[in-house]
């Protein structure tokens, strides 16, 4: 009985708010943005500042996962990280309306940096073509640096010491971001 009562219960508040939500206007003019279970989202305003930021605990579509109509008027960035990869979409709120503007979406591609055999092979995907600066540390100091420009792949390897155990660091600059990756041979 109790069970009963408490299904019919849960019933009647997931009734209740949808129709709460049945008057208010949502308008999507986009392709974009359908959000896979631990992608990491980031919501910043028109001034760059992050005024959300976590990981996504569902599958579904962006607008309906996230109620950007709460939101004040203005122009927020959207940035969701699928593993390599880096989606920027603008949605601009008006009066609780929610658009998508397609004209802004950005993609950007992380490096891909792995160790193996004392070496270290860094690649990315620079379909925009605005290169990266790769720093790589031992210990700290500086061992090697060099600024990488050329094709829509840009791929670098460097061979390490055998006999330099330690703890490295590569610091790679590119779309404005910087990507940190540490790593022991």
């Amino acid at each position: 009985m109790r069970t009963v009562f408490k299904n019919i219960l849960v019933l009647a508040v997931m009734l209740g708010t949808c129709t709460s939500y049945a008057n208010e206007k949502l308008e999507v003019k986009s392709s974009i943005t359908y959000l896979n279970k631990g992608n990491q989202i980031s919501v910043s305003d028109a001034y760059g500042e992050v005024i959300y930021s976590g990981e996504v605990n569902y599958s579904g579509n962006l607008t309906s996962l996230y109620d950007f109509s709460q939101l004040k008027n203005g122009t927020y960035d959207v940035e969701v990280t699928n593993g390599f990869k880096i989606e920027i979409s603008t949605i601009k709120v008006n009066q609780n309306i929610v658009s998508i503007v397609d004209a802004n979406k950005k993609i950007i591609y992380k490096p891909v940096v792995r160790n193996q055999n004392s070496s270290v092979l860094i690649s990315k995907l620079d379909l925009d073509k605005q290169g990266m600066t790769v720093e790589l540390y031992f210990e700290g100091n500086l061992i090697h640096s060099e600024n990488v420009e050329g094709d829509s792949v840009l791929n670098r390897a460097y061979k390490l010491d055998k006999n330099a155990k330690g703890s490295y660091t590569t610091i790679i600059t590119s779309n404005g971001r910087v990507f940190i990756n540490n790593f022991k041979i």
